[in-house]
């Protein structure tokens, strides 16, 4: 699986640009994708303050994973990350500058399909510079009462989701699969959010998700999906779940080659996963392609760091 894995790091070919409704304000907003120089990453700019501000992606700066992933740092914060980022490391796009002129990132139809479109039509460009992996040496396990997430050593970029709703229009679903593009592409990106109607009218009520509607995410009912066009995958709930949680995990500074296994899990679990991860220094290193040479912790602290997370709704 690794020869598999792509060697060298890439950005964007070209800039480009899409528009939307923020889930959680309502509001509309527009949002550019822009090249980077190698071993840049990926950074959010918010443009619409005065004294601009910006963010890296990356796990040390979540700020809260209540409903969505925030990060924050000096003031400025983005939120509902994880669809783009999702979309950035199972396409292979290691480093691009977001900007973006509001506090969130736009919903689109709730899943990761435009922001796969805006890769597509910007294209990918390799730079001189060798992709680096976060590989996982142990196991690394959080249990949170019923839910557990554990990271395991796999040859490969792996996700086995396992959620359990007592809901007859969910119930239990489990989604397991390697990630490459063509996977994302035809098992992950169009797999939409969803919530329940009295969770979503109580948000409402308290002036959250004002952007929400069928438009943009699975409704549940009392005993059905009250969408009118029903489902995209049988078990697009569990798909969703995956979606985000390879969003999660893409902030954790590097592709992580391993095995990422959940039950019942959400933003909040995923997040004190990689926390565990990164505070045991002997359950990972850094593997270099196309040398793949391993490199000591000491030469990347940026990989390190504590993270910060609030309460999962999810």
């Amino acid at each position: 699986m690794l020869k598999r894995l792509g060697r060298m790091q890439t950005t964007l070919r070209r800039q480009t640009a899409l528009s939307g409704i923020g889930v959680h304000s309502g509001e509309m907003v527009h949002m550019t994708l822009l090249p980077a120089e190698a071993g840049s990453g990926v950074t959010f700019i918010r443009t619409d303050l005065e004294e601009g501000g910006s963010v890296p992606a990356d796990h040390r700066f979540v700020s809260t994973t209540d409903h969505a992933t925030r990060l924050s740092l000096n003031g400025t914060s983005v939120a509902t990350v994880e669809h783009l980022m999702a979309t950035l490391l199972a396409l292979e796009v290691d480093n691009a500058v977001i900007e973006i002129d509001g506090p969130e990132l736009p919903v689109m139809d709730g899943s990761a399909a435009a922001f796969m479109d805006a890769v597509d039509r910007a294209g990918i460009v390799t730079l001189p510079a060798p992709r680096r992996y976060i590989k996982v040496l142990k196991p690394v396990r959080v249990d949170a009462g019923r839910s557990f997430g554990e990271l395991s050593p796999y040859n490969g970029i792996r996700f086995e989701i396992d959620i359990d709703f007592e809901h007859d229009a969910i119930g239990r679903q489990v989604f397991a699969a390697d990630l490459d593009p063509a996977v994302f592409r035809r098992e992950l990106a169009r797999a939409r959010t969803f919530g329940f109607l009295a969770d979503v009218e109580k948000m409402w009520a308290n002036g959250l998700a004002l952007g929400a509607s069928l438009e943009n995410s699975i409704v549940v009912g009392a005993d059905r999906v009250i969408n009118p066009d029903g489902l995209r995958f049988d078990d697009e709930f569990v798909r969703h779940k995956a979606l985000d949680a390879v969003g999660d995990f893409a902030l954790a500074g590097a592709p992580i080659l391993g095995c990422y296994r959940s039950y019942r899990g959400g933003h909040r679990l995923n997040m004190r996963v990689l926390e565990a991860l990164f505070a045991d220094q002997s359950a990972w290193t850094i593997v270099e392609t196309p040398a793949r040479l391993e490199t000591s912790h000491a030469e990347l602290p940026e990989l390190v760091g504590a993270v910060a997370y609030g309460a999962d709704i999810s």
